[in-house]
């Protein structure tokens, strides 16, 4: 993982941005308690961190962006930011596994990071709930179902179908995200003069 100084500066940049949208966004949302929240700021931290990728295509830059987010959601006020900072860096790991499955990731692979990237904010608690919080993963289940049916409407009976219904939002949106930033990527780059900087097998 070796970048120029030039290279460096641009990931910075899309690193600080996420990190000051997870300050600023999340915080609002998290103290308004929007439902989905999680699935909001996952979205808009790929979206940011992917843009980044498309600037310096370079295996590594999508984790350099997610661990400068990370740092950064240090100086959040207020609340438990352990597991945000966990959701950031794994959002970024799982971007950059799968943009390095080929040399010049395509379209299809933005969207398929940012849709498996999103999801993760669903999964997440799984992991981090019992392991931080003392929380049983039959006490994180059953939260994950009240909340599906009170957003779908749905009888909480219906475990699967909300469950499916969940997933498939998640990645949706994520997908959506990545799919965004490949096109806004893309068209930063011929507006700043860059479009050298390009993906072989673009599509």
């Amino acid at each position: 993982m070796k970048f120029n100084t030039r290279e460096l500066v641009i990931l910075a940049v899309f690193g600080v941005l996420w990190g000051i949208v997870e300050i600023s966004l999340g915080t609002v949302l998290k103290s308004i308690n929007i439902p989905l929240s999680g699935v909001v700021m996952a979205a808009v931290g790929l979206m940011i961190a992917l843009v980044g990728r498309k600037f310096v295509p370079l295996k590594g830059s999508t984790l350099f962006i997610g661990v400068i987010a990370m740092v950064l959601k240090l100086f959040s006020l207020g609340g438990v930011i352990i597991g945000p900072m966990i959701g950031i860096l794994s959002e970024a790991i799982i971007a950059e596994i799968i943009l390095s499955l080929r040399k010049n990731p395509s379209r299809i692979l933005f969207i398929f990071a940012g849709g498996i990237g999103v999801l993760w904010s669903l999964l997440q608690p799984f992991v981090t709930n019992p392991i931080l919080f003392g929380r049983s993963i039959l006490m994180v289940w059953l939260n994950l179902l009240d909340l599906g049916s009170r957003i779908f409407g749905i009888e909480i009976e219906a475990a699967i179908l909300i469950l499916i219904i969940m997933v498939a939002v998640h990645i949706g949106i994520g997908g959506l995200a990545g799919w965004f930033a490949w096109e806004v990527g893309k068209l930063l780059q011929e507006r700043m003069g860059k479009a050298s900087i390009s993906y072989a097998g673009e599509k």
